[in-house]
């Protein structure tokens, strides 16, 4: 089993309807999580929101968090500034996170050498394991294999990797050079099988908030050898992939939606993002709705 497991959501963080933090729905939806397939959560990460949260706010829910589950919590400390992902870092880590979330720096556009710099120094603020996030589309910056390659090799707490770069081959690459104990993480759901066979551990998904289950069945069936039946439980989570995001409604205000048809009240997106757009709102009973069919017809293990 890998360090942090093998299923993980990158929990949306709950707002009231006033827009506050709202950290009482935070912990009902981190037990939710554990309760349906998720063996870790990454808080705090694009998902959650974190460039609309105070840091306040952002350490309130660490804690909240951490207090609600037994699985571990990853905290995403990772800003566009060195000195403050460090102070965050330390802070998480007083707070009980079992790891860190460091995305690459954004909007600045660093060289290799200043991301290199500002994971070493975000590493070096705490012990604990370090996942690297890489997402370009995001970042606009793309860390080449080689600034990864040495981070594993030269930094020991720097031992993950939540791939979001969407380049299968390349990442196949990587994982065949990396030291031993380095564990990749799809970081793109629509991904997550094809990355299965380059030798990802896990996923950090978004659609996990209401597919852990699925996703734990796809990886069992993976490992036991069944392709087909792996391709089967990919096929029926693909509508959830496609709902999760989009120019119209971007990540996270389809998963909000879900959660809030749900019955878990984790309010609207923060602006920029926004309130979900009528056919958000009228489309997520249909993506719930199929999803039970699909399952129906290839049901979830006993257990899941």
């Amino acid at each position: 089993m890998a360090r942090f497991g093998r299923v993980l959501t990158a929990m949306v963080t709950p707002f009231n309807d006033d827009g506050s933090l709202n950290l009482d729905v935070a912990q009902q939806l981190a037990r939710y999580l554990q309760n349906h397939g998720n063996d870790g959560l990454v808080i705090a990460g694009t998902t959650g929101e974190a460039p609309v949260l105070s840091d306040d706010e952002r350490l309130s829910l660490f804690a909240a968090v951490i207090e609600a589950v037994t699985i571990p919590v990853i905290a995403g400390s990772g800003t566009n500034d060195t000195a403050h992902s460090v102070h965050l870092t330390k802070e998480a880590a007083a707070l009980g996170a079992a790891g860190i979330l460091a995305v690459c720096p954004y909007y600045n556009r660093p060289s290799m050498a200043g991301i290199d710099g500002h994971m070493r120094a975000m590493a070096a603020a705490s012990d604990l394991p370090v996942m690297v996030y890489d997402i370009p589309v995001r970042t606009g910056r793309k860390i080449t294999t080689a600034a990864l390659l040495k981070l594993f090799r030269e930094v020991p707490t720097i031992m993950a990797l939540k791939d979001a770069a969407g380049n299968p081959g390349e990442t196949a690459s990587l994982i065949s050079q990396a030291p031993d104990g380095v564990e990749v993480y799809s970081g793109d759901d629509g991904l997550t099988l094809p990355l299965l066979a380059s030798g990802i551990v896990g996923t950090v998904g978004v659609a996990t908030h209401w597919t852990g289950e699925d996703h734990q069945q796809m990886f069992d069936l993976w490992h036991k050898g069944d392709t087909v039946g792996a391709r089967t439980v990919n096929s029926r989570m693909l509508e959830s992939f496609a709902f999760e995001t989009g120019d119209d409604a971007p990540n996270p205000i389809p998963s909000k939606a879900m959660m809030r048809h749900l019955g878990i009240p984790v309010g609207q997106a923060r602006l920029p993002m926004g309130d979900a757009p009528d056919f958000v709102e009228q489309r997520v009973s249909q993506v719930w709705d199929n999803l039970q069919r699909w399952r129906n017809q290839f049901p979830l293990q006993p257990g899941r």
